[in-house]
């Protein structure tokens, strides 16, 4: 999330962002769903914008940087990450709006993405009903 908020203020490629990330931190992550995730959101942007664009009820470019930022990853997950169960994808999402977006953020995160799911992720959710 770091990562794309970092690229959606300043710019950069996603080599440059991925290298800063890298050795900066330590921590444990994910660096091939790091690569995967911010190599595909910033290559096909638009495509992954036009997923949530009609769900929003505001435009885009009206969103809060950190609430964006959530949407892409998210629906960068629903979309290529069909390994990653809908309710983990909407979840994690949640967790960092409420860490990190605004005080009522998580619940529009939460919306969004719902709606999201249903839209791409039907026959997941249909079989976990059934």
């Amino acid at each position: 999330m770091q990562a794309m908020y970092q690229w959606q203020m300043a710019g950069g490629s996603s080599s440059y962002i991925e290298a800063q990330f890298r050795a900066d931190n330590s921590a444990k992550i994910d660096w091939e769903f790091f690569h995967q995730a911010l190599v595909y959101i910033i290559m096909n942007t638009e495509k992954v914008d036009q997923l949530f664009i009609e769900l929003l009820d505001r435009k885009a470019n009206q969103l809060d940087p950190i609430e964006l930022a959530l949407l892409r990853l998210g629906s960068f997950e629903f979309l290529e990450r069909i390994d990653v169960p809908y309710k983990v994808v909407i979840n994690e999402y949640v967790d960092l709006a409420k860490k990190y977006g605004a005080s009522e953020s998580h619940k529009y995160i939460n919306g969004v993405l719902d709606k999201l799911a249903k839209q791409h992720r039907a026959v997941e959710i249909a079989g976990s009903k059934g």
